[in-house]
């Protein structure tokens, strides 16, 4: 099982905090850094202010040198799909190829409101979504010395010279999730390299995967074309105490993190609570981590969880 560590900066990170976790992170053999994009905390003040995902994800990328780097997920509603292409982009070229998009449709409307961005209704979010996803991996594939022409209900781009070309080719890795019955599980087999379920139960996971999995089936890709993850709150503790801490600085009830995320516990029952999660298919998991002043929080799973799993 892969792991990567997951940030939420605008609850309250500085461009410093989240290197640090990045480079921690690092060190400790996790496989990526990803953050949320959101510019209004869900709780508290968000001191010191949001940080943009891809202004801070091009920094790190040039203070770091193997773990990948992402967004969990870059909300379609932010950024028009051109400017966005040529964005992540340009990062992919400053980490060398470590970069992966995740995208959605965006959410919360109150962040919305805050920055004045328009906030359509779900159905136009989702069509949002399709169709800037099909023009940024139509940039990116377009052959060099040819022009990228699209015309959509939301989107129109005439002429374009689909530059720059990220490293990674055909292009970075796309991540797309969520729990929707139908058209979700049919973008991800017709653009993701990666399906993840987030904050979820066992059974609503094992669901999920199967409506992704028939529909990659029913277009025609393998099965192992697509990388199945979850995410998940992190609270790990050698001892109650400990857990008791964890779960105070982050304002949340540790019993109540027990029953819906399994890498809430001692260490051995963190790996013992993964298993059934691994027996459903869960190939990679995003460690949400809420605390980002505790890097020995990182140290600890990994050195205790990760070389078990």
């Amino acid at each position: 099982m892969d792991f990567r560590v997951f940030v939420e900066p605008q609850q309250g990170a500085s461009y410093t905090d989240q290197l640090a976790v990045a480079q921690a992170a690092e060190g400790l053999g996790y496989s990526a850094f990803f953050r949320s994009d959101h510019y209004v905390a869900m709780s508290g003040d968000g001191m010191p202010g949001p940080t943009d995902s891809w202004v801070t994800l091009g920094a790190i990328a040039r203070e770091t040198s193997s773990i990948r780097l992402g967004t969990l997920v870059t909300s379609a509603t932010f950024r028009h799909p051109g400017p966005l292409a040529v964005s992540v982009a340009q990062v992919d070229a400053m980490s060398d190829g470590r970069v992966e998009l995740g995208m959605g449709t965006g959410w919360f409307e109150r962040e919305h409101q805050a920055y004045g961005i328009p906030f359509p209704p779900p159905g136009e979010r989702f069509a949002r979504l399709t169709e800037q996803l099909e023009i940024i991996t139509g940039l990116w594939t377009t052959p060099v010395g040819e022009t990228f022409d699209y015309a959509g209900t939301h989107y129109a781009l005439c002429d374009c010279p689909a530059l720059p070309k990220p490293v990674q080719r055909p292009h970075p890795p796309i991540v797309i999730g969520g729990l929707g019955a139908k058209r979700t599980p049919a973008l991800a087999a017709t653009f993701a390299d990666e399906f993840n379920v987030p904050f979820a139960t066992l059974d609503a996971v094992q669901t999920q995967y199967q409506r992704v999995a028939d529909a990659v089936d029913s277009v025609g890709r393998s099965t192992d074309s697509i990388t199945y993850s979850a995410a998940f709150v992190l609270c790990a503790g050698r001892d109650d105490a400990e857990l008791t801490r964890r779960a105070g600085a982050i304002g949340r009830d540790l019993e109540e993190m027990r029953s819906n995320s399994p890498v809430v516990g001692s260490p051995q029952q963190i790996v013992d609570r993964l298993g059934p999660f691994a027996s459903a298919g869960v190939q990679r998991v995003y460690l949400q981590l809420l605390d980002l002043a505790d890097l020995d929080h990182l140290e600890l799973f990994a050195a205790q969880v990760m070389r078990q799993v």
